[in-house]
């Protein structure tokens, strides 16, 4: 067995394989790359260095004598179980490879390969060990960023929510998160997985609305190399990822019938079957998802499969909207300005003008609308104190759900016959709002567009085409 530590490693690498030649040849290829890189001549050797050593990857035959490389591949991940695994096979054993990789090899790669192969392997390899080790080592971050304190507010609301939440996190129940937009159902999602067992285990979200339904499916499923034109390798899926941790499917409702069924069958089998592949994966997996939809309206209306509703919906968490808690602007919007001055060089404080002047608004943009607004005005007002007149768009002429705010505005005693907007035309028209200011700063770059509206180019082309709405000087087209 031979080790060669080095300080300038960009990470720790263990081969093993009996056969001497090859073992060294590849040995000596990692170590030109700066790679610490560890040798075993048999399964026992490898087992024994996994224990006395902190290896980020093993690369190992799959023929070998007396323990084979899946044996190997079984009891490595006992010792080290963030272990990534590499399997080195002939050409004619590529199946049992993609078995190993079910069992929980990261990769495989035919042998004979070439150097520029198996350092393209190997730091894919590395970069996974390296996010997973992030994982270990920023967990009680996520739970300081994304526990209970990150749900800002007070409101009787708030308090329902987080005490339902806190209750529902203990368990392995299946959770539906339903609220509007901008209400923050993903920092829920984040809540209950930092406050779960499975908090030092991964939290993957995946956005329905944001990957194309011909990508969807190999998204999350993984596929075998093959299995569509550009599958030129075998890949996991963000299931697969999620292992022992928790998948945050969010936007669920704008996935296809075909779809659903499969991530029906996901959820009572616990298992996956990557595109191309007829074997199942074995998974254990707590899914949250998410809607801002009526989801009973879809189920009503054969959009979504009922038997899938039900078993998303064991146990709901609905996240009010910011018009039902209003109380909570105050300590939202110190929140946000406190992250705001933590990236500027000209901290701001919030004046009592301005809160109440927010306090008169009914948010149809909810918190993620608060949040700009407050970014904006930190960024663009120039005394240390903000005031009404910093933030960008006319508080006192909206209403919010009960009528009228602010009875002295002039904008709506100068026309009092007209009738009121119904929720979704106000929200349609703060989402018009936003969407153009941010098209006249940006043009035809949507991608920069959708970067400052915190949404996806798809989400954006979707909301441009439904609200009729062009980047400046585009061309009108019926």
């Amino acid at each position: 067995m031979t080790d060669a530590p080095t300080q300038l490693s960009r990470g720790r690498i263990l081969v093993v394989d009996d056969q001497r030649n090859l073992r060294t040849t590849t040995a000596l290829l990692l170590r030109s790359a700066q790679y610490s890189v560890f040798e075993a001549a048999n399964g026992e050797e490898a087992l024994a260095t996994l224990a006395n050593n902190g290896v980020d990857l093993m690369l190992t035959d799959l023929k070998m004598e007396p323990m084979d490389g899946l044996t190997l591949l079984k009891k490595a991940l006992e010792v080290s179980p963030r272990l990534q695994v590499i399997m080195m096979t002939a050409f004619g054993s590529i199946e049992s490879a993609v078995t190993a990789m079910r069992e929980g090899a990261f990769d495989y790669i035919t042998k004979p390969f070439k150097e520029s192969e198996l350092r393209l392997r190997v730091e894919h390899a590395l970069e996974r060990a390296r996010l997973l080790a992030a994982v270990d080592m920023f967990a009680g971050e996520f739970n300081e960023r994304y526990g209970l304190s990150a749900l800002v507010g007070r409101s009787p609301a708030m308090q329902e929510l987080q005490s339902r939440l806190i209750r529902v996190a203990q368990s392995d129940a299946t959770v539906l998160v339903q609220g509007e937009s901008g209400t923050g159902k993903e920092l829920v999602a984040r809540a209950v997985h930092a406050q779960s067992r499975r908090k030092d285990k991964p939290f993957v979200p995946v956005n329905c609305a944001a990957i194309s339904e011909t990508l969807l499916e190999s998204e999350l499923f993984g596929h075998a190399k093959g299995a569509f034109t550009g599958a030129v390798r075998a890949r996991r899926g963000l299931v697969e990822e999620a292992d022992g941790g928790t998948l945050f499917i969010d936007e669920v409702t704008e996935t296809t019938p075909a779809f659903q069924s499969k991530l029906l069958r996901t959820l009572q089998e616990g298992e996956v079957r990557r595109v191309g592949e007829s074997v199942p994966v074995k998974v254990d997996v707590r899914i949250v998802a998410a809607t801002n939809r009526d989801i009973e309206l879809e189920v009503r209306e054969k959009r979504f499969r009922q038997d899938l509703y039900y078993r998303l919906n064991v146990v709901s968490l609905r996240v009010p909207p910011l018009r039902e808690r209003l109380e909570d602007v105050p300590a939202l919007a110190e929140h946000f300005l406190k992250r705001a001055n933590a990236r500027s060089p000209a901290p701001k404080r919030l004046s009592k003008a301005a809160v109440e002047h927010l306090m008169n608004y009914s948010f149809p943009g909810n918190v993620r609308e608060l949040e700009n607004l407050v970014e904006q005005a930190a960024a663009l007002a120039e005394s240390p104190e903000l005031l009404p007149e910093d933030f960008p768009v006319r508080l006192e002429a909206r209403v919010d759900a009960a009528g009228p705010v602010g009875a002295t505005s002039s904008a709506l005693v100068a026309d009092t016959s007209t009738r009121m907007p119904t929720l979704a035309e106000a929200v349609d028209d703060a989402e018009r709002r936003a969407i153009a200011q941010a098209l006249e700063r940006h043009g035809t770059d949507l991608g920069r567009v959708a970067e400052e509206l915190a949404i996806s180019s798809t989400t954006l082309w979707r909301k441009m085409k439904r609200l009729n709405l062009r980047p400046p000087g585009a061309e009108h087209r019926d």
